[in-house]
């Protein structure tokens, strides 16, 4: 039997960037968002403790299922094994050459003409 997939996925939350692992992921049936279940984080019984990763942990604390909007989605890759999630701050004042794509919530009205 094969081994369940681990996804992970990185996206913009505020000023900062989320990078997380997760063995379910999908389309949600809520229009523009992604679904994200069954968070993977690193064992407790580790010696060395990762502050970012201690950060994750407690911002995910018993959330069952994330929604996340599809605009703020950077990227989603399926690896082969789960890494160390982490929150990044974004540096305050810094420009980028990567623009989130502006998304209403409405569907665009065509005009016919007869």
């Amino acid at each position: 039997m094969a081994s369940q997939p681990v996804y992970k996925v990185i996206f913009h939350n505020a000023n900062q960037v989320f990078e997380v692992f997760a063995r379910q992921i999908y389309q949600s049936d809520m229009w523009g968002f992604i679904e994200i279940e069954e968070f993977i984080f690193g064992e407790r019984s580790q010696i060395l403790v990762d502050p970012s990763e201690e950060k994750l942990k407690l911002e995910f604390n018993g959330v069952k299922r994330s929604y996340i909007p599809l605009q703020a989605i950077i990227r989603i890759d399926e690896v082969d094994k789960e890494g160390t999630g982490k929150i990044s701050d974004t540096a305050p004042g810094t420009r980028s050459n990567v623009t989130t794509f502006p998304l209403s919530g409405m569907q665009p009205q065509h005009n016919q003409e007869d």
